[in-house]
């Protein structure tokens, strides 16, 4: 008869956080998040505005990241950051990955996708040019609690969104509105090019850029958006912590 090993039960000093998810459309069951990654200047208008233009030409995607656990989902009144004056938005078509991948080809870009979602980069802008401005790291600007904001998942797998209306309101003034056909790096280009530098897993978000006319909220202000196809997104800005 063969012996039984059992594996030693873990313990923990405390109990650790849950695993962060976003809601799937008709589903009960939830998309466990592993990765929010982020596609910065994406779109030529927002980069002009932002004062660094970007050449395709010359240039390729950069991108950062934020904790799995600043993610928010849509609905929620959050706290005016500490540390910061300009408490910007910056709405963005969310890439949902279902099927992981190393090396991915463009041409095979689409079967990696499970579906969208509508999000929300929340940037204290002022720490972040500083940052930007001195050669430093963005994390104290981008990495902020609370500041990736995430509407329920569409599963729309395989599909590769090449057009659709994109727009933001604070307290119902619309600041931002473009579409998803100006992006400067299109989905499967994101894919392709982010997968030469990670292991793609199922679980991982990719915002993937906002359009131009981002700017600053204060206490009280409501924010509204929506993207073609997608969804909406909604998300309250409540007093400072």
């Amino acid at each position: 008869m063969k012996s039984v090993t059992e594996t030693p039960m873990i313990t923990y000093l405390w109990t650790p956080p849950s695993v962060p998810s976003v809601p799937v459309q008709g589903l009960t069951a939830r998309f466990p998040v592993n990765r929010l990654f982020f596609v910065g200047r994406n779109y030529h208008a927002h980069a002009v505005e932002m004062g660094k233009p970007v050449d395709k030409s010359v240039e390729r995607p950069f991108y950062f990241t934020k904790a799995p656990q600043t993610l928010t989902p849509s609905g929620t009144t959050v706290a005016y950051p500490p540390e910061t004056s300009n408490y910007q938005f910056e709405m963005e078509l969310v890439l949902a990955i279902g099927l992981g991948g190393f090396r991915i080809s463009q041409a095979d870009a689409h079967q990696h996708i499970y579906g969208y979602a509508c999000g929300l980069d929340m940037t204290r802008r002022d720490l972040q040019l500083q940052a930007r401005d001195k050669g430093r790291p963005w994390d104290l600007g981008k990495d902020v609690q609370d500041s990736a904001v995430c509407s329920e998942i569409v599963h729309r797998p395989g599909v590769v969104i090449e057009q659709a209306d994109l727009s933001l309101s604070v307290n119902g003034q619309v600041k931002q509105h473009s579409n998803v056909d100006k992006l400067i790096w299109n989905i499967r280009e994101i894919i392709a090019d982010l997968s030469l530098f990670y292991h793609l897993q199922p679980g991982d978000l990719i915002y993937t850029g906002t359009p131009e006319g981002v700017g600053p909220v204060v206490e009280g202000d409501v924010i509204d958006g929506q993207i073609e196809g997608v969804g909406a997104i909604q998300l309250k800005v409540g007093a400072a912590a």
